[in-house]
């Protein structure tokens, strides 16, 4: 994209999107939901995907066809779930369907996910180039959209950053500290996008808190790239153990009441973070709506 059509997405997409992650749903629920995001005021719907369950094509054509304003993207696509020419095909269909409201992030997944799938992995860095360069060869065998679509990058490290800002439109890193957002900002410099995406949740008990972001898996699996690169910001292995510390997970988690979760947002926008995709996690679609809307007035 031309830095005239990344600054017309920076637009589009808004201050603050949210991520719809629940898993297995009826398309109804999905529909429901997506309208309901999009009539509380939030400036992109994400969702994501794992092989073998939720296709996100499929789940981005869905939830396009229910709204009408609202950019809906990919967090992420999963390299290793499709050949590089279907990704580029798919989302040029999609793109030329709903022009200027998809954004397409591209993400190289973990280890045991992709053995699980009876895959090898490989170095990450290789095989997202090989990749991209694979879409990009396919340019052209689908629809060229008239409006293009973005693609970013789950690029948490220096080196993947740096790929996103050489060979894409930019990056969408998650779980991050602030201080991260402001290090990827610098990477990228001003004229790529830089998507955040942050877990929030409603709980003012710390302990509470806390022990809902430690259900989370990103810490714990193993090769997880976001131990990696929170020892890449001086974080030390016994702050990162089992689960995380109270230190990491308030860093890498956005908990309190919605004041504090306002506050948090808005700290990765002041340090360089383009959009913030909120993901809550609740047990169906229709609670996350609930969620989402009652966040929605204090977000920035």
């Amino acid at each position: 994209m031309t830095v005239a059509a990344v600054e017309e997405m920076r637009g589009r997409l808004g201050r603050v999107g949210t991520a719809l992650l629940t898993p297995i749903a009826p398309a109804d629920d999905w529909r429901r939901a997506a309208h309901r995001v999009e009539q509380a005021g939030y400036g992109a719907i994400w969702t994501n995907e794992a092989i073998g369950g939720r296709e996100v094509f499929a789940q981005l054509g869905v939830m396009l066809a229910a709204t009408e304003r609202v950019v809906l993207g990919s967090a992420v696509a999963n390299l290793w779930a499709r050949h590089p020419a279907t990704m580029q095909g798919a989302a040029s269909v999609l793109a030329d369907a709903h022009p200027g409201r998809l954004a397409v992030g591209v993400g190289v997944s973990m280890p045991a996910s992709v053995e699980q799938s009876g895959q090898k992995w490989t170095s990450p860095l290789n095989r997202m180039r090989e990749y991209l360069d694979g879409m990009d060869a396919a340019i052209g065998a689908a629809p060229v959209p008239e409006v293009p679509f973005p693609r970013l990058l789950a690029a948490l490290g220096p080196k993947m950053q740096r790929l996103a800002r050489d060979r894409a439109d930019g990056a969408l890193p998650a779980a991050m500290p602030v201080e991260h957002t402001r290090l990827a900002r610098e990477r990228l410099g001003p004229d790529k996008l830089l998507v955040v995406m942050q877990t929030a949740i409603l709980e003012t008990d710390p302990e509470k808190a806390r022990a809902a972001a430690r259900q989370s898996q990103l810490l714990t699996l193993p090769g997880s790239p976001y131990v990696r690169s929170l020892k890449e910001l001086g974080y030390p292995d016994e702050a990162l153990a089992g689960g995380g510390s109270d230190e990491v997970v308030n860093a890498c988690f956005n908990w309190g009441d919605e004041a504090a979760i306002g506050k948090k947002v808005q700290d990765h926008l002041d340090a360089g973070a383009d959009h913030v995709a909120i993901a809550v996690f609740t047990p169906d679609l229709a609670s996350s709506a609930d969620l989402l809307e009652r966040l929605a007035p204090v977000l920035p």
